[in-house]
């Protein structure tokens, strides 16, 4: 890693899942039946990898994990887009970052696929997101390729735009004291999370 460049970012991350509410991954567990189903998704508001800006630049991961992230017995695969907007410095810095490759935080939760982990294909597109700045919804879509929208959990006993929250969540992926997690339900499928801001570095 003695060439890799030093890097920081800070923005909006979500991770919409097919697991049941409450998210097992938040609390440092193993998967509903064993494997998670999910669409990972930043957004840098702020953040350089180098000299290499990377403000405003989206990213998303589509893939599977088998097996207890948090336990080192796990295996995945991965499908990765990258914002269309990036230049060919950008588009190399983003899955370095995420993927792990760059060290940080990505790089200890790369280190847990003990059993593998798979990218499928990396591919440019047009990635369009919403979250609402009370953190009502959130969702991420390319078009043909991935839709994933979420709305935070409400029931009888909730107060008018109040939502519920975790702090310090022992399943952090974000890493340790990152921001508070919004909790919400996925639309077709089950629930998931949200947390803003998040920032990471090498």
């Amino acid at each position: 890693m003695a060439n890799i460049p030093r890097w920081h970012v800070a923005g909006d991350w979500f991770d919409n899942c097919s697991c049941a509410v409450a998210c097992p991954c938040t609390f440092a567990q193993p998967p509903d039946n064993g494997y998670c189903d999910s669409v990972l998704f930043w957004h840098i508001q702020r953040g350089h990898y180098g000299d290499v800006t990377l403000d405003g630049l989206s990213y998303v991961r589509v893939g599977r994990w088998e097996g207890d992230l948090w336990a080192g017995k796990v295996k995945g695969a991965a499908g990765i887009f990258v914002d269309e907007r990036a230049d060919a410095r950008q588009a190399e810095a983003l899955p370095a970052i995420f993927q792990g490759r760059a060290g940080g935080f990505p790089a200890e939760v790369g280190a847990l696929f003990t059993e593998g982990r798979q990218v499928r294909g990396v591919e440019r597109a047009h990635i369009t997101f919403e979250i609402a700045p009370d953190r009502a919804h959130w969702g991420v879509e390319i078009a043909g390729k991935v839709k994933a929208w979420a709305k935070a959990l409400i029931g009888p006993t909730s107060l008018p735009g109040k939502y519920p929250q975790l702090m310090n969540s022992p399943g952090c992926e974000t890493g340790a004291g990152s921001a508070a997690r919004d909790v919400g339900q996925v639309d077709g499928l089950h629930g998931r999370c949200l947390r803003l801001p998040v920032a990471l570095d090498d």
